[in-house]
């Protein structure tokens, strides 16, 4: 037995002041937020201010496949959002498309990318 390496995972997880955590506040942004999207994922945006975090919230169907194919996506989605909490303020929800099951890490990567660039070009 003996000591072990850590996996890492304090990198993938998003503090609770980061996170969307009530249906209520999915449904909000959801419903009232700008959408945008690009490939396999769409953005819902709901734009604070910088005095409050930004909190981010993630949605993957049945749709997109089997529960091991849809965590996956989820932790490739958590490890994607992390930097844009300094660079977006206000309520997002990233919701997969089925396709984001065949995308590959770039590919999502990309897709985020063009999402959270019409984001701020339309805010600006």
């Amino acid at each position: 037995q003996g000591p072990r390496r850590t996996f890492g995972l304090a990198r993938i997880v998003l503090s609770r002041a980061h996170r969307l955590t009530s249906t209520l506040d999915y449904s909000r942004v959801v419903r009232r937020g700008a959408r945008f999207s690009s490939g396999s994922v769409v953005m819902h945006v709901v734009v604070g201010d910088e005095s409050t975090p930004s909190r981010f919230g993630f949605v993957v169907s049945k749709a997109v496949g089997h529960a091991p194919q849809r965590n996956l996506i989820k932790r490739r989605l958590k490890m994607l959002a992390r930097p844009l909490t300094q660079t977006i303020y206000g309520d997002v929800v990233i919701r997969a498309l089925p396709s984001a099951a065949q995308a590959s890490w770039d590919q999502l990567q990309a897709d985020v990318a063009k999402c959270v660039e019409k984001a701020q070009t339309s805010n600006a």
